[in-house]
């Protein structure tokens, strides 16, 4: 595995990015003509260009010192003295484009174009794929004024490009299809640690509070065969046996924990493609959650690479409540508002279980998105034997106490995000399930109930960079028809704050702390504090 993780950060170390071809690509942020030419009708990419648009309207908050400088419609060449030729210098270097700019040579206008197109082409993809944060504001109103001052030299690129498409269109035509593959990696490397008096599993044991040093590593392959679809296989390798067993608590879980050994692993195998303009299938053969064929509604937080440290900070856990192999759907109601369905079935692939007689979990999601500012989901999911989520009391993952084997559950979530402004977001989500022993007599119930409020300060000290805040109560049983000894006796709270610092596009460090007052809801255990500093390198 030292062996995996020094090549890994060789290839870092060297700038060097794997990338056959972008799939799906479209030049969002230049001209919709080319968009409408490649057919890019995903969902993705429509948000994408939703958040592009989103840019262009917040532009008036940047200060533009460039207005009295002579127009660039009035230079016959661009020369390195030129501020068009330092801004566009700067970009193509940030975003990694392979344009020489070396012996400070002058450009005509048209080869200025043609290497502004190239960095709008790049940035375009970074949005497109999802990587939207990448792009700084600053850098958005920069590429505005540019494209306003050579928009004749970059409408007359266009035109070309797409007398180039139209004479390839029978070649393309007369292929079944064109296979693209890219491939990306990210390594994580943790130090973290526990402290506390006693565990909160009624053990009387003392907290583990030794350091731990952990990794992960994660390969993805993502795959084009008509250019709107998309396969994705992950394999990954990590080495983190996780805080629970120190804490005696999955309260106190991290959210990047997982221990192969080092041992690489499948972890993901998954297909999407467009059927019709509104409609998006989903196919998780491997892997999936139920959380893949609906927004989480916490895209600030929810990556477990660069978002919130622990578990249950990354998104409300009733989206936890179903794993393995299965199908999502979703359908643009309007431009705002989308149905999102899945189901995913644990043991699929058993002959004896199959899909409908394994642990299950189905979701039907409304998901509104105004303006890029503003999302709210409205959730309803459906689970067999699926209640453990990790991140309550033991109570909550089992509300009967290993007595029934045959657990059905309704859980109910509501879940926002509201960006006040480019700095600073609000969000939170409130999550109900009335869980239902199919198999004890009389069909007892248990109600579980978890709430969080989350705060998130977006380029915080630095672009790229992120503050978060979450506070809230873990899953935790309310009501149960056994008897008050099936309830949690008080009420446990989450404590959680990090800040991401981003070193460079491929480098950041997170140093995270998280305080848990009255674990597994009981006042008699000891307070529990984790501490974890996550370097997360992407390439």
């Amino acid at each position: 595995m030292f062996l995996v993780a020094g090549i890994v950060l060789q290839i870092i170390s060297n700038n060097i990015r794997t990338s056959i071809f972008v799939f799906g690509a479209t030049l969002a942020l230049t001209n919709s003509v080319f968009a409408s030419e490649l057919k890019q009708e995903n969902t993705d990419l429509e948000r994408a260009n939703n958040l592009s648009s989103s840019f262009k309207e917040s532009a008036p908050y940047e200060a533009n010192s460039l207005e009295r400088i002579t127009p660039v419609s009035q230079l016959d060449n661009i020369s390195a003295r030129d501020w068009q030729w330092q801004t566009l210098k700067s970009l193509s270097q940030r975003y990694n484009t392979t344009i020489d700019f070396n012996g400070d040579r002058s450009f005509t206008r048209y080869e200025f174009a043609s290497t502004l197109d190239a960095v709008l082409t790049e940035i375009s993809k970074l949005i497109a794929t999802g990587d939207a944060e990448r792009v700084s504001q600053a850098d958005i109103t920069k590429l505005q004024r540019l494209q306003t001052e050579f928009a004749a030299e970059l409408a007359n690129l266009q035109t070309r490009r797409v007398e180039g498409l139209e004479s390839q269109t029978q070649q393309l035509e007369a292929q079944q299809f064109s296979t693209t593959t890219t491939l990306s990696g990210q390594v994580i490397f943790a130090v973290s640690s526990a402290f506390g008096d006693e565990k909160a599993d009624g053990s009387s044991e003392k907290v583990d509070s030794n350091l731990v040093l952990s990794d992960r590593v994660r390969l993805t392959f993502n795959t084009s065969f008509m250019g709107e679809d998309r396969l994705r296989v992950r394999i990954q390798a990590n080495n983190f046996p996780g805080v629970e067993d120190a804490t005696g608590t999955t309260m106190a879980r991290l959210g990047f924990e997982g221990d192969s050994e080092n041992q690489f692993e499948l972890t993901r195998i998954e297909y999407r493609f467009p059927v019709g303009e509104q409609t998006t299938v989903y196919a998780g053969v491997f892997g999936s959650g139920i959380d893949d064929f609906a927004d989480t509604v916490n895209s600030f937080l929810d990556s477990s690479s660069r978002g919130a440290i622990s578990r249950f900070g990354r998104r409300n856990p009733i989206y936890r409540q179903g794993s393995g192999t299965g199908v999502g759907v979703e359908y643009d109601l309007t431009e705002e508002i989308s149905l999102q369905l899945g189901y995913v079935a644990e043991d699929a692939n058993e002959p004896e279980s199959g899909i409908g007689g394994s642990a299950y979990g189905a979701i039907a999601q409304l998901y509104f998105e105004y303006s890029d500012r503003f999302e709210l989901g409205l959730t309803y999911i459906h689970s067999y034997n699926q209640l453990d989520t990790g991140t309550g009391s033991e109570l909550a993952n089992d509300p009967f106490d290993e007595n029934s084997d045959a657990i059905r559950a309704n859980s109910y979530g509501v879940a926002t995000t509201w960006q006040i402004n480019p700095k600073f977001a609000i969000g939170g989500w409130m999550g109900l399930t009335n869980a239902t022993a199919a198999d004890l007599p009389g069909n007892p119930t248990a109600e579980i109930f978890n709430y969080a409020i989350t705060l998130a300060f977006p380029d915080l000290g630095k672009e790229g960079s992120l503050g978060g805040i979450v506070i809230g109560q873990p899953p935790k049983v309310t009501n149960s028809d056994l008897s008050t000894d099936f309830q949690d006796r008080n009420t446990a709270w989450h404590f959680e704050a990090f800040y991401r610092f981003k070193f460079s596009e491929q480098i950041s460090m997170t140093p995270g702390f998280l305080v848990i007052i009255n674990p597994e809801h009981d006042n008699n255990n000891d307070t529990l504090y984790v501490g974890t500093i996550r370097t997360t390198f992407e390439f």
